[in-house]
């Protein structure tokens, strides 16, 4: 099972001080985190995909390659890559690029967003967005499948014979992951696909991350990819941690009580009731992320948000060592002991879909037919 770290990169004054980075100290953190992530034993670095303020990740394939110059084992991943907005010309160049600097240490996450007037910035119309985010991923799958591309749909101008470079690292397109936490429509797309479907996991109840993992499940068994057990899940996670629950959120509720996304609503108490915010000692992290699987079902990979708020980058990775040292080993063994046999421990990787050779389903532009009746 994969464990990381992933980043919405927002930009936010530390409300105990009152100082704000700076977009530069910003980036800068966000790379601190992404080497401690691999210093600490984790598997994955995710960032986000924005072009407004408070947030500062809008080049992603910069940040990674970047990342990518300075590790040697830890997964690159977006934790949102736009496919409603970019074209997916430009995405198919840009992440192919990035295979090939990074020796194949690349998945990505196809997501339309959290920010409406995105859309016209780019020329693009939000009542359009599942249209878009359908059409889109299509015509990428082809420019990374096929040598030479002839291409009409209804959002871009048509393509003749053109040839996306550089082309997949080993002939082999990265996985993709389909994020969303509200729209079936994604879940039906990711399962079409055989793709992940990765569910955020830190805003919702959990009979609503059960209702969306469900879904995604029945509709990747459906299109003959597996039994819906076999179905590649990952889900989202915010912690914060500290020697007892009562100097963890002693430490953390001035960030909560004053965080863009959720400051001066619930309290810290009701929102780590209703969501999966885990608020506390070690022990508490490990029981309550391993309950996760008990609606979510057995899954493949968990990401934790951990830098935001404002929080000090220090502060961050001090919550790392603790999460690399102390509770994700507990969590790798715990998940391994309980997952079923038949169950895939991991989601798929460059190696092992390059092992899968060339003939393998990952390489359709469309899935096989349906082996079950709707």
């Amino acid at each position: 099972m994969q464990f990381g770290i992933f980043s919405v990169s927002d930009v936010t004054a530390d409300p105990t001080t009152g100082k704000r980075p700076t977009e530069g100290e910003r980036i800068e953190a966000m790379t601190r985190i992404a080497l401690k992530a691999e210093e600490v034993g984790l598997d994955v670095f995710a960032t986000g995909e924005h072009h407004n303020p408070p947030f500062v990740a809008s080049s992603p394939t910069t940040h990674l390659g970047y990342i990518a110059a300075k590790t040697e084992k830890l997964l690159l991943s977006t934790a949102t890559t736009l496919i409603t907005t970019n074209d997916p010309v430009k995405i198919a160049e840009d992440y192919a690029f990035l295979q090939h600097l990074s020796g194949g240490r690349v998945d990505l996450m196809m997501g339309r967003g959290n920010t409406g007037p995105v859309y016209p910035w780019f020329g693009k119309d939000i009542r359009k967005g599942i249209e878009l985010a359908v059409e889109n991923y299509h015509l990428l799958r082809k420019l990374w499948r096929e040598p030479v591309v002839n291409w009409q749909g209804e959002f871009r101008t048509p393509l003749q014979g053109y040839t996306s470079t550089p082309a997949p690292l080993d002939g082999t397109p990265p996985f993709v992951w389909h994020g969303s936490i509200r729209s079936p429509e994604i879940a039906e797309q990711a399962a079409y696909y055989g793709d992940g479907f990765f569910h955020n996991h830190i805003f919702w109840n959990k009979e609503h991350t059960e209702q969306m993992v469900r879904l995604y499940r029945q509709r990747f068994e459906h299109y003959g990819h597996g039994a819906a057990d076999q179905a590649i899940v990952g889900l989202g996670g915010q912690v914060f941690m500290g020697t007892t629950e009562a100097e963890a959120k002693r430490q953390f509720r001035p960030y909560f009580d004053n965080a863009p996304v959720y400051g001066h609503g619930p309290s810290l108490e009701d929102f780590s009731e209703l969501t999966p915010l885990t608020v506390g000692t070690p022990e508490q992290v490990i029981e309550r992320t391993l309950g996760f699987a008990d609606y979510a079902g057995d899954y493949q990979r968990q990401l934790f948000l951990i830098d935001h708020a404002g929080l000090p980058v220090e502060v961050v990775l001090e919550q790392m060592e603790i999460l690399g040292k102390e509770v994700v080993p507990v969590l790798r063994a715990e998940f391994e002991r309980r997952r079923p046999a038949h169950v895939p421990s991991d989601p798929p990787t460059h190696a092992s879909l390059v092992a899968a050779g060339p003939d393998g389903p990952h390489h359709l532009v469309e899935p096989a037919r349906p082996k079950v009746d709707a």
